[in-house]
């Protein structure tokens, strides 16, 4: 599995809603929205006694308080917020990583990188999502085998039931098919039955977390569901990577795990959505050049909190990490 694509598409930066923030030198706040725009109005001070409104005459605002009430908004970068918090995450040696998060209730992001990744086993979320596609453009259901393959492919990471799927939804021409109406625009599929080289990006990852988790969707809800409810249910071995950011309260994920026999070095990556206090957010975090399993799991679940924090501020209590079970899992999925 060393083949690699000639040529690796820019990744487009998913589009995000800035948060905003109002700077005044005395301010009252007067409102707040889900999404994390705070409104503030500038708020008049006496030196003297407070004195009745009733008894006060009416005063046009002076054009310094004009001013003042309208003060420049400016936008934060929450680039730049998750670089620094990135700043946190140990990466040593030859590794590299990536990530990506989305609050699903305001639908800010903030992604780290945009170099392109092995995908490892976290395309078979795209390859499920692919065929949940096929079928809903020819009106048609899963057959039982594909739902054999389906269930073992997400929730027990099972290479022959990918390869069985990868072969029935046309290999990567049919995935990056499907790839394009999701959005996708830096992720291209693997040659011939390589499966687990499909390059992809931590922005692409979000985009199609969002068609997996998200309301406006080319998935129906149907569709949807199914396959949120394998990734809820994946085996003991494989809970580590992006739930290590939740609150215990609920995650859905797919890992993917591969060591290249070129360099002895792995591919370690973890995309799903989290729960923290009630609030939900996508994550995706890509990294290669780890030089054991155990180091590349332990930087993708710093590199989830670290995304997470951008929106939390750090305050979620995460799980303990699996990394002890997950050592002992096959060693490339």
């Amino acid at each position: 599995m060393e083949s690699s694509r000639a040529a690796r598409r820019r990744a487009r930066r998913f589009p995000r809603r800035s948060l905003m923030y109002t700077a005044l030198t005395s301010v009252a706040i007067v409102g707040a929205t889900a999404g994390g725009t705070v409104y503030v109005k500038a708020q008049a001070h006496s030196a003297g006694s407070v004195v009745s409104s009733a008894a006060t005459p009416s005063v046009s605002p002076s054009p310094a308080a004009t001013t003042e009430e309208a003060a420049v908004a400016a936008p934060v970068d929450l680039d730049a917020l998750l670089a620094d918090a990135m700043k946190s995450v140990s990466v040593t040696g030859h590794a590299k990583v990536s990530a990506a998060v989305l609050d699903l209730e305001s639908g800010d992001s903030a992604v780290y990188g945009d170099g392109a990744f092995d995908t490892a086993s976290i395309v078979k979320m795209d390859i499920l999502a692919t065929l949940l596609l096929q079928h809903q453009e020819a009106g048609t259901r899963l057959s039982a085998q594909e739902k054999a393959y389906a269930t073992t492919m997400i929730e027990n990471s099972d290479n022959a039931s990918a390869s069985a799927l990868w072969n029935i939804i046309g290999k990567a021409p049919g995935l990056d098919a499907a790839n394009g109406r999701f959005g996708l625009t830096g992720t291209e599929g693997g040659d011939g039955a390589l499966w687990g080289l499909t390059q992809t990006t931590a922005a692409d990852q979000l985009t199609l977390l969002r068609q997996v988790f998200g309301d406006d969707s080319e998935l129906s809800e149907a569709s949807r569901s199914y396959l949120r409810g394998l990734m809820g249910r994946i085996e003991a071995d494989q809970h580590w990577g992006v739930s290590a950011a939740a609150d215990g309260s609920g995650w859905a994920l797919k890992n993917g795990w591969l060591p290249r026999s070129t360099t002895g070095l792995w591919d370690i990556n973890s995309v799903g959505r989290v729960t923290v206090d009630g609030h939900d957010y996508l994550v995706a975090v890509l990294s290669n050049g780890n030089s054991t399993q155990a180091k590349g799991i332990s930087l993708v679940e710093a590199a989830a909190k670290a995304a997470v924090s951008v929106f939390t501020g750090g305050t979620a209590s995460p799980t303990a990490s699996a990394t002890a079970n997950a050592t002992s899992a096959a060693v490339a999925r």
